[in-house]
Protein backbone atom coordinates (compact mmCIF):
# COMPACT_ATOMS: atom_id res chain seq x y z
CA UNK A 1 0.00 0.00 0.00
CA UNK A 2 1.03 3.55 -1.04
CA UNK A 3 2.72 6.20 1.72
CA UNK A 4 -0.72 7.98 3.03
CA UNK A 5 1.13 10.37 5.11
CA UNK A 6 2.44 13.20 2.05
CA UNK A 7 0.61 16.34 1.74
CA UNK A 8 0.28 16.27 -1.84
CA UNK A 9 -2.57 13.96 -1.65
CA UNK A 10 -5.57 15.04 -3.50
CA UNK A 11 -8.16 16.34 -0.80
CA UNK A 12 -10.98 13.91 -1.59
CA UNK A 13 -8.57 10.93 -0.43
CA UNK A 14 -8.68 9.40 3.03
CA UNK A 15 -6.40 6.85 4.28
CA UNK A 16 -8.37 4.55 5.89
CA UNK A 17 -6.85 5.49 9.20
CA UNK A 18 -8.46 8.75 8.83
CA UNK A 19 -11.83 7.62 7.11
CA UNK A 20 -14.40 8.12 10.66
CA UNK A 21 -13.61 11.62 10.95
CA UNK A 22 -13.72 12.35 7.16
CA UNK A 23 -17.42 10.49 6.73
CA UNK A 24 -18.57 12.27 9.25
CA UNK A 25 -18.29 15.69 7.20
CA UNK A 26 -20.28 13.84 4.13
CA UNK A 27 -23.68 14.63 3.43
CA UNK A 28 -25.85 11.46 3.69
CA UNK A 29 -26.96 9.04 2.16
CA UNK A 30 -23.76 7.89 1.12
CA UNK A 31 -23.47 5.28 -2.17
CA UNK A 32 -20.50 3.24 -2.06
CA UNK A 33 -18.75 1.32 -5.05
CA UNK A 34 -15.66 -0.42 -5.32
CA UNK A 35 -13.20 -1.54 -8.28
CA UNK A 36 -9.65 -1.61 -9.37
CA UNK A 37 -11.22 1.32 -12.26
CA UNK A 38 -7.55 0.84 -14.41
CA UNK A 39 -7.94 2.65 -17.05
CA UNK A 40 -10.47 5.06 -16.61
CA UNK A 41 -13.03 5.31 -19.85
CA UNK A 42 -16.10 6.23 -20.68
CA UNK A 43 -17.89 3.78 -19.30
CA UNK A 44 -16.19 4.27 -15.42
CA UNK A 45 -17.60 7.78 -16.12
CA UNK A 46 -21.14 7.35 -16.46
CA UNK A 47 -20.89 4.85 -14.07
CA UNK A 48 -19.42 6.55 -11.55
CA UNK A 49 -21.99 9.48 -11.97
CA UNK A 50 -25.03 6.97 -11.95
CA UNK A 51 -23.78 6.04 -8.61
CA UNK A 52 -23.53 9.34 -7.57
CA UNK A 53 -27.15 10.16 -8.60
CA UNK A 54 -28.71 7.78 -6.17
CA UNK A 55 -27.15 9.52 -2.69
CA UNK A 56 -25.62 12.82 -1.43
CA UNK A 57 -22.16 11.51 -1.30
CA UNK A 58 -20.06 8.57 -3.57
CA UNK A 59 -17.27 6.83 -1.71
CA UNK A 60 -14.93 4.97 -3.79
CA UNK A 61 -12.80 2.34 -3.01
CA UNK A 62 -9.76 1.31 -4.97
CA UNK A 63 -8.02 -1.98 -4.79
CA UNK A 64 -4.47 -1.40 -4.16
CA UNK A 65 -2.28 -2.79 -6.46
CA UNK A 66 -1.41 -5.67 -4.23
CA UNK A 67 -5.69 -6.25 -3.96
CA UNK A 68 -6.37 -5.92 -7.91
CA UNK A 69 -3.48 -8.06 -8.73
CA UNK A 70 -5.66 -10.99 -6.58
CA UNK A 71 -8.63 -10.24 -8.90
CA UNK A 72 -7.03 -12.63 -11.72
CA UNK A 73 -7.32 -10.02 -14.32
CA UNK A 74 -3.60 -10.96 -15.55
CA UNK A 75 0.27 -10.26 -14.56
CA UNK A 76 0.25 -6.85 -15.97
CA UNK A 77 -3.46 -5.74 -14.49
CA UNK A 78 -3.46 -3.12 -12.92
CA UNK A 79 -1.67 -1.13 -15.52
CA UNK A 80 -2.44 2.17 -13.68
CA UNK A 81 -0.21 2.55 -10.44
CA UNK A 82 -2.73 2.91 -7.17
CA UNK A 83 -1.78 6.22 -6.57
CA UNK A 84 -2.42 7.78 -10.47
CA UNK A 85 -5.77 5.41 -10.20
CA UNK A 86 -6.64 7.87 -6.58
CA UNK A 87 -5.60 11.06 -8.66
CA UNK A 88 -7.71 10.47 -11.56
CA UNK A 89 -11.02 9.45 -9.52
CA UNK A 90 -10.36 12.09 -7.06
CA UNK A 91 -10.78 14.04 -10.05
CA UNK A 92 -14.32 13.36 -11.37
CA UNK A 93 -16.78 15.61 -9.82
CA UNK A 94 -19.32 12.91 -8.88
CA UNK A 95 -16.46 11.21 -6.69
CA UNK A 96 -17.13 12.90 -3.05
CA UNK A 97 -14.16 10.51 -1.77
CA UNK A 98 -11.85 7.72 -2.45
CA UNK A 99 -10.01 5.40 0.00
CA UNK A 100 -7.39 2.06 -0.51
CA UNK A 101 -8.24 -1.39 0.23
CA UNK A 102 -5.76 -3.93 0.50
CA UNK A 103 -8.20 -7.09 1.22
CA UNK A 104 -9.73 -9.31 -1.69
CA UNK A 105 -13.23 -7.95 -1.38
CA UNK A 106 -14.38 -4.91 -0.02
CA UNK A 107 -16.42 -6.32 2.93
CA UNK A 108 -14.25 -5.23 6.12
CA UNK A 109 -14.23 -1.74 4.15
CA UNK A 110 -18.47 -1.98 4.06
CA UNK A 111 -18.59 -2.90 8.04
CA UNK A 112 -16.53 -0.25 8.51
CA UNK A 113 -18.57 2.55 6.85
CA UNK A 114 -21.44 1.32 6.69
CA UNK A 115 -22.98 3.27 3.31
CA UNK A 116 -26.87 3.45 2.76
CA UNK A 117 -26.46 2.04 -0.61
CA UNK A 118 -23.78 -0.25 -2.24
CA UNK A 119 -23.15 0.04 -6.12
CA UNK A 120 -21.82 -2.61 -8.75
CA UNK A 121 -21.74 -2.85 -11.99
CA UNK A 122 -24.84 -5.42 -13.97
CA UNK A 123 -22.40 -7.87 -14.66
CA UNK A 124 -22.28 -8.86 -10.57
CA UNK A 125 -25.04 -10.75 -9.54
CA UNK A 126 -26.00 -9.09 -6.58
CA UNK A 127 -27.98 -12.41 -5.08
CA UNK A 128 -24.65 -13.60 -5.01
CA UNK A 129 -22.86 -10.84 -3.90
CA UNK A 130 -21.42 -11.20 0.40
CA UNK A 131 -21.31 -7.60 0.00
CA UNK A 132 -24.90 -7.17 -0.92
CA UNK A 133 -26.49 -9.25 2.27
CA UNK A 134 -24.07 -7.47 4.35
CA UNK A 135 -25.72 -4.14 3.46
CA UNK A 136 -28.86 -5.43 4.59
CA UNK A 137 -27.78 -6.11 8.10
CA UNK A 138 -28.26 -2.82 8.66
CA UNK A 139 -30.77 -1.72 6.50
CA UNK A 140 -29.01 -0.86 3.45
CA UNK A 141 -29.52 -1.45 0.04
CA UNK A 142 -27.79 -2.59 -3.09
CA UNK A 143 -28.02 -1.45 -6.44
CA UNK A 144 -26.67 -3.04 -9.97
CA UNK A 145 -25.94 -0.32 -12.72
CA UNK A 146 -26.09 -1.26 -16.34
CA UNK A 147 -22.27 -0.96 -17.86
CA UNK A 148 -22.11 0.75 -20.61
CA UNK A 149 -21.51 -2.24 -24.08
CA UNK A 150 -18.18 -2.18 -25.50
CA UNK A 151 -16.94 -0.26 -22.72
CA UNK A 152 -14.40 -2.14 -20.55
CA UNK A 153 -10.85 -1.80 -19.70
CA UNK A 154 -10.34 -5.23 -21.23
CA UNK A 155 -11.76 -4.21 -24.26
CA UNK A 156 -8.96 -1.08 -23.92
CA UNK A 157 -6.18 -3.28 -23.41
CA UNK A 158 -7.71 -5.59 -26.61
CA UNK A 159 -7.82 -2.58 -29.10
CA UNK A 160 -4.34 -1.77 -28.21
CA UNK A 161 -2.60 -5.17 -28.60
CA UNK A 162 -4.58 -5.46 -32.03
CA UNK A 163 -3.60 -2.06 -32.81
CA UNK A 164 -6.73 -0.58 -33.99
Amino acid sequence: MIATNSSTWPAKFQPRAQLALALSSLPRPWVFTNGVFDLIHRGHVVYLQQARSLGASLIVALNSDASARQLGKGPERPITMECDRIWVVAALECVSMVTLFDEATPVPLLREIQPDCYVKGSDYDMDQLEEARLMRTWGGHSVAIEHLPGRSTTAVIRRIRSGA
